[in-house]
């Protein structure tokens, strides 16, 4: 955990891209860039997936994407590690921010989490992101 007092640890987590291709885009990352795998979830265009870059931050990887390439890439947010999703929720809406998803609890691949998005001062998207269980992500 990161030393980040202002969001409770802080840090990356991840960040995560829509693809149109999933099992082409997994291929790459795994075994073109080296990742592995840590946890995956959902059927379908619902598929989602994390994937270790190697020092446990992680790119996660969701089905669903349009056909071909896009003009500013397939990225879909990024996500900050924290040890209180609630606090640095609020910190954020303090600020002004727009919470577009309060925080909640979430189970991803069995992983137990706590997660709320908001708005960055350029529309950008943040995900906090909080291990709750045993086995953290």
């Amino acid at each position: 955990m990161g030393s980040n007092q202002t969001i409770g640890g802080g840090g990356f987590h991840h960040v995560a891209i829509r693809v149109y291709d999933f099992e082409a885009t997994i291929t790459f990352y795994t075994e073109v860039l080296g990742f592995t795998e840590r946890v995956r979830w959902g059927e379908g265009d619902k598929r989602a997936i994390m994937l270790d870059t190697g020092d446990g931050n992680y790119l996660e990887v969701f089905a669903g994407g349009a056909q071909g390439q896009k003009p500013e890439g397939a990225f879909l947010h990024l996500a900050l590690r924290s040890d209180d999703v609630d606090a640095a929720t609020e910190r954020a809406r303090a600020a002004g921010m727009e919470v577009t998803v309060e925080p909640k609890d979430a189970v991803l691949g069995g992983i137990p989490v706590r997660i709320s998005f908001f708005k960055g001062p350029d529309g950008e998207i943040i995900e906090l992101f909080q291990s709750t269980g045993a086995d953290k992500l």
